[in-house]
């Protein structure tokens, strides 16, 4: 394993079968931290990261925080913006590092930088939808 293959300390990967398991993987920190290594897959036609990799993942570590600042009720992106700032390369540890803006009681309005290192390569805005849950639902199993 070369220093670029290598996940930082206290990262675990988050298991989805969902369309983030074709993407990733991506790794999740205690702390509230995400990020991914930026592989071959993620390139684009110029080999930097593809700016659609680097919305999926904001869209992931931002929704998953809107989650939690939701008491864990189920969220959906409303509304994403994402300001790409540098180009991020291949084997590049990609880190963001969710903030919660605002709740209301049915959105989360969220922030996020990406960087790679001290480069701050893009930076993403959304809201989230919080989901009310019918009282005859059952909740759905979370990949962990």
């Amino acid at each position: 394993m070369t220093s670029t293959d290598e996940t930082p300390a206290g990262f675990e990967p988050i298991h989805d079968v969902g369309f983030i398991d074709h993407v990733g993987p991506v790794y999740r920190r205690a702390d509230g931290a995400y990020g991914f290594r930026a592989a071959q897959k993620h390139a684009n036609l110029i080999q930097v990261v593809h700016g659609g990799m680097l919305m999926s993942f904001a869209d992931r570590a931002l929704g998953e925080t809107a989650m939690a600042a939701a008491d864990g009720a189920n969220c959906v992106t409303i509304q994403m913006e994402m300001q790409f700032i540098d180009v991020a390369r291949l084997g590049d540890w990609i880190e963001a590092r969710p903030e919660v803006v605002r709740r209301t009681g049915s959105l989360v309005f969220l922030r996020t930088d990406l960087r790679a290192g001290e480069r701050r390569v893009a930076a993403a805005t959304g809201v989230w939808k919080i989901l009310r849950r019918r009282p005859d639902a059952v909740a759905p199993e979370r990949a962990s």
